[in-house]
């Protein structure tokens, strides 16, 4: 039978994956049956057309919404800047030795974006075209990052199956580094790359445990590890270490400071002196060389020194929220507590006749009749995501009074839900 199963052609196996005959939950832990894969990046509701002009607005999309407060607008106001391509901007050296001396590195780097900081550490350990690099099968460098790697860097990936924690399996990531370079018939394994928190697997933290076995078996073979730490600051918040701690286990990182942290652009990227030096170059060549950026690189400093251990309110209130969603009335949603550690939550509905694009359009729109159950209007956006869950994703945006409401929110949307099933019957 096993050798019949290899005659079956891919695109038939893709289409059996499809119509539900082989079903992904398995990996993606909340999946049900068949579903979209990635969340829409979708635009809001708009107000106008959902009777919500004056209502109050929780926006759960990402914590990539953040605005600047008046503390960051000033600094950025009052910034010392040069020409930062001449290494003359006085407030991004500032930032990139303070970052270096953060995350325990040698020194750091800043650019405009994380997708950046990634494809830069790729181009610097991945050093001919054609070497290869091992991700996880659902981490944000392999799937949304338009595959840059292989498009800009010409850099091969292969992957490795992301459990519902965010690790893998090391057996399988050994099995995956080549071992007869250079015969002509194979790549050359350079680089492994791990995520942290983890994004699509709902905000999941790495074991420490964990890294350090991904370093020693990545030192054994001679290969680097990257961490893409976007949210790297909330997994040291919730381990309750410093940064350092969990990146003595990595080669190089790229930490985002326009999300939890709250500055508008930016993320850094650090490791030794020689991959910095050679980044710059990579930096430059993807166009990311700005000049008078102190003004920007000023928000950045305020985020990395005052905005930290603010994100324990974050993992606070998506864990109220969560266990709001076990304890509404009539029982509509489904979470896995164990899985809530950091500020990203992913939950189901326990019902099928409601998609997750429903719920949210429900969610994001002001019903008849509910300013007078609940006092106000309120729209609380959220994304459908994989395994037919709904992400949500708390930041500094978003206060206890919002968090609150949201919950206030899906309470009346359960009600309404349950009532119309009623009236059905």
């Amino acid at each position: 039978m096993f050798l019949n199963t290899l005659k079956i052609p891919a695109r038939a196996l893709l289409q059996c994956v499809n119509r539900g005959v082989i079903s992904p939950k398995h990996r993606v832990g909340l999946g049900r049956g068949p579903s979209r894969l990635y969340y829409e990046t979708a635009k809001p509701v708009d107000p106008s057309m959902s009777g919500a002009s004056s209502a109050r607005t929780v926006d759960l999309r990402s914590d990539t919404v953040t605005k600047p407060g008046a503390a960051m607008r000033q600094a950025m106001a009052e910034a010392e800047v040069g020409d930062d391509v001449f290494g003359e901007d006085p407030t991004v050296n500032e930032l990139q030795k303070m970052a270096a001396e953060v995350f325990g590195m040698e020194a750091a780097l800043y650019v405009p974006s994380g997708t950046m900081a990634n494809l830069i550490a790729v181009m610097v350990h991945c050093k001919e075209r054609g070497d290869e690099m091992i991700v996880g099968d659902l981490s944000h460098l392999h799937i949304y990052e338009q595959g840059g790697s292989a498009q800009l860097a010409g850099v091969h990936s292969t992957t490795v199956t992301n459990l519902p924690d965010g690790t893998f399996d090391l057996d399988q990531l050994e099995s995956k580094i080549r071992h007869g370079y250079p015969d002509a018939h194979y790549p050359c394994s350079r680089l492994v790359c791990v995520e942290n928190t983890h994004n699509i697997q709902g905000g999941r933290v790495l074991p420490l445990p964990f890294l350090q076995e991904v370093k020693a078996l990545a030192d054994r073979y001679g290969l680097a590890v990257h961490m893409d730490g976007a949210r790297m600051m909330n997994a040291a918040i919730a381990q309750k270490v410093a940064p350092s701690t969990i990146l003595q286990n990595t080669h190089t990182v790229s930490v985002c400071l326009s999300k939890g942290l709250g500055a508008p652009v930016g993320t850094m990227l650090a490791g030794p002196q020689g991959f910095i030096s050679r980044a710059v170059r990579c930096r430059k060549a993807l166009g990311g060389g700005l000049r008078q950026v102190g003004i920007l690189a000023a928000a950045g400093k305020l985020a990395l020194g005052d905005m930290i251990n603010r994100l324990e309110e974050d993992h606070r209130h998506a864990r109220t929220f969560a266990q709001a969603l076990l304890e509404c009335d009539p029982p509509l949603y489904e979470v896995d507590m164990a899985a809530v550690e950091t500020n990203i939550l992913r939950f189901r509905l326990r019902d099928a006749s409601l998609t997750p694009t429903e719920f949210c359009a429900l969610m994001a729109a002001v019903a008849e009749g509910e300013q007078a159950t609940m006092g106000q209007g309120v729209r609380v956006l959220m994304f459908p995501h994989i395994g037919d869950s709904v992400r949500a994703v708390w930041h500094l945006g978003i206060s206890l009074e919002d968090t609150q409401l949201a919950i206030q929110k899906l309470q009346f949307v359960a009600r309404q839900h349950s009532q119309k099933r009623l009236r059905a019957q």
